[in-house]
This record gives C-alpha cells, structure tokens and sequence, in this order.
C-alpha cells in the first residue's frame, strides 16, 4: 500500500522551512520540516529547541524522566563556569545560616508545591508568546528604571533575530536571562553588568541580547538554554555551521572575573570563527567570480547577438536592394513591352501612304534625334495626330518627343489638349507640299 503524500506547504510555510534550514544547518528538509510541524511552525521555539539538542539536553518533545543534570564541564562542546554562592565563615555565620535553613527550605517548598498546583488551575501564561519584541522593549525599560541608564547596549529584538545578526556579521551573542526573584539578580546587575570595564568590553566585542524570564519571550528562551542558577549567561556562536553555545556562566560573577571567562571562551573557539569568515570570504569570492563570468558571458552574447542582428540587417538591406533592382528590371521590361506593343499598334491603325502624284499629298523629312532620316507622305486634309502616330510607331523615335518646325520655329500641335481636343489638320497647321519636320527628344524631361 503506497503511503499517503504529504500536504503541500503554503508559501509562508516554505518561507520558514529554508529559514529554519539556514539557522540550525539541517541537511534533511524533511526532518526540518518534521521539526517545524512539531512546534507548530513556530520558528522561533524550533531553533531554541534545535540549541538545546546541540547542547546535549533532550528535545521538550523527548524529555527525560527527570531534569536534566546540568551540562559536564568535561564536555568540550560547551564551556560552562558556575560560581557557587560561599560558605558560612565563623561560628556566628554559621549558627545565622543554620538557624534560616529550616526557613528558607519551607519557604521555597511550599513556593514549588503551589507553583506546581497553579499549573492545573492556570496554565503560565509564559508559555503564549505573542510579541517578542515587546517582551524585550518593556524588560530594557524596567532595566533602565531600576538600575540607570549607564548598561551595555541591548539588542532590540526577538532571540531569533539576534541569532540571525550574529550569524550573518559573524559576531558572538551573548545571552542574559534576568531573574527577578533571584536573591543574586540586583548585586550582579549593579555591581557587574553595569561597570565602566564590562560594558565597554560587551559593546566593543559581541552583541548582547537580554530578557527577564518573567516575559514569555525570556521564559521560552529559558526553556531552550535551560539554565541552572541565576544570573545566567550563554556564549553563542556560528560553529561548524550552525549556531552553537560555546559557553555557559551561572552564578554571581565579579566584573574582572566575567571578562577573563568570556575572553577564554572567545579565544578558545576564535579559530571556528576564523575558519567560518574564511569560508564565507571564499564563498563571497566565488560568488563574485561567478558573478562576473556571468556578465562576462552576457556581454559575450549580448555582443554576438548585435552581431547577428547587424548581419541579418545588412543582408536584409542588400535583398531589399537586389529586389529593387529586379523589381525596376521587370517593371522597365514590362514598360518597353507596353510600348513596343503600343509602337506595333500604332502603326498597324496609320492610314495608306498616298501615291506621289497626289495632289492632296505632303512629302515631309523627319530629322530623328539620332541623326537618322524618314521620308513619308500625308494627306492634306490628315489631322496632325497622324504625322504623330507614325514617328512613334518607329523604333528610331524616343518615347516621349515633340516635331518641331525649323523656319519659323514652332511646335506642331499633335497631340489633343483642353483648349483643343481636336489637333488641326496639315494644311491648317500651314504646312506646304514639301516640308523638314525635326523630332526633338523630350524623354530626359
């Protein structure tokens, strides 16, 4: 039986599905896909729970039978600094912590019992987030509030897109989640995240994203990271091609204490970050190379393809003009074939040549425009058109001509016009028994 094919996923759905494959560094895209269905597409908890597989700790859609231990310092993958609080010193700061052990063991039993009965009455409300970016705003602001304007510079944004800058500028993220109820939240934020030398050090070296953990923001990336104690912070960085925790500080640090740990975990993994800038630089190279092979290579046919388009234009051009050329060959041909027809029409409808001894009868010389001479007689009483007719009926004769006169000089009348349709006769046109007529050749005008 075939299986059944999978929905096909919308364009948002794809959208976030290369998202989520570029930010963890999955090859599979059906486990990404899988991945992604299981937190309902939200891309944000897909990640933080993709981090805190890469940490060694189980997916919330795999937990343990108990909590997690926290991460083992033996573990090469993740650097992890934990300051535990000191001891009692002195018989008067051990009867102090003695006498309060009973009391904070029930305080903070009887706070886990109706915590954990809350969670059947109402869920958290932590667990819906739905802004973000809001989250991280009001938690900068209060911070502000509480402890001044003087802190390193908080990154304005949901986790997801601080992981995303860290990524793309090759920078570390450094992680704060704020606990509000941890006795050790306000000495730490006053007495080390604010100093001159730490915030110097944080603004000139990584990003530093921040949330308290009472915003859902903060509680979802709490979930992901799974911290131990609080102050918490996590070194993130783009390992191996995937954005990793290198490094993990829990507990109330001093100022020079924090930047020699972040210094260690910065220089321990500097060559990953080097070897990343590397193959990115590489990959930016190859890029460009490509990039102008292409263009190279469009030039190249941009360039062949004006060729082409010349050489199809001038042989365009040179079979228009040959086809003139042919086309005005058939058309003089068609032309001299008219007239010869028309020169065989004439003189086939040119009346008898009278006798000599006629005394109706004109003999007139034509002097051609070739040199040439033509004897013929007319009659009298002939309108002038005849004469006209008969010189075009010869071959000698020019297309177009006039028959002029030479003593007077004028021109004869042939043809019919406006003021006379009716060309006059020889003997009106004053013509004498014996006359020289001169053909002049008007084809040129």
């Amino acid at each position: 039986m075939a299986a059944p094919e999978e929905p096909e996923l919308s364009q948002a759905q794809t959208e976030k599905l290369l998202q989520f494959q570029d930010l963890t560094g999955l090859e599979s895209m059906d486990q990404c896909r899988r991945t992604l269905e299981q937190h309902n597409w939200n891309i944000e908890a897909a990640v933080q729970d993709r981090l805190n597989e890469q940490e060694g700790v189980p997916s919330v859609f795999n937990p343990p039978p108990s909590r997690p231990l926290q991460v083992n310092t033996a573990d090469h993958r993740v650097y992890s600094y934990i300051v535990s609080r000191p001891q009692p010193r002195g018989l008067l700061g051990w009867s102090y912590y003695l006498i309060m052990l009973p009391f904070r063991f029930t305080y903070y039993t009887l706070l886990d019992i109706f915590r954990f009965a809350l969670r059947f009455i109402r869920p958290d409300p932590r667990g819906r987030v739905t802004d973000p970016v809001g989250d991280v705003v009001s938690f900068i602001h209060s911070f502000e509030e509480k402890y001044g304007q003087a802190h390193p510079v908080f990154y304005q944004g949901t986790y997801s897109q601080a992981l995303n800058d860290a990524k793309r500028e090759l920078r570390y993220l450094l992680v704060y989640l704020h606990g509000d109820d941890h006795q050790d939240t306000d000495e730490f934020c006053r007495s080390t995240l604010c100093t001159e030398e730490v915030i110097t050090f944080l603004n000139t070296r990584m990003l530093f994203w921040a949330c308290s953990t009472s915003k859902p923001e903060g509680y979802r990336v709490s979930q992901a990271l799974r911290e131990n104690t609080y102050p918490f912070l996590a070194m993130i960085m783009l390992k191996d091609r995937k954005m990793t925790v290198v490094g993990r500080l829990e507990g109330l640090i001093q100022p020079e204490d924090l930047i020699n740990q972040l210094t260690f975990i910065m220089d321990a993994n500097q060559t990953y970050l080097m070897s990343e800038r590397l193959e990115r630089e590489e990959r930016n190279q190859t890029q460009v190379l490509r990039q102008q092979q292409d263009e190279a290579y469009l030039a190249s046919l941009r360039a062949d393809q004006e060729k082409d388009r010349k050489k199809r234009e001038e042989q365009e051009q040179r079979r228009q003009e040959e086809e003139k050329v042919r086309q005005s060959a058939l058309a003089e041909e068609r032309r001299r074939r008219t007239l010869e027809e028309e020169k065989e029409r004439k003189s086939e409808c040119l009346p008898p040549e009278p006798p000599a001894d006629d005394p109706e009868s004109v003999k007139i010389v034509f002097k051609l425009p070739n040199d040439t001479r033509v004897e013929r007689r007319f009659l009298f009483g002939q309108s002038l058109t005849v004469i006209y007719d008969f010189l075009f009926s010869l071959k000698e004769t020019p297309e177009k001509f006039q028959i002029v006169t030479n003593f007077p000089r004028r021109v004869l009348p042939c043809l019919p016009t406006e003021e006379q349709p009716n060309p006059p006769t020889l003997k009106e046109a004053g013509l004498s028994r014996s006359e020289v007529l001169f053909v002049q050749d008007l084809t040129d005008d």
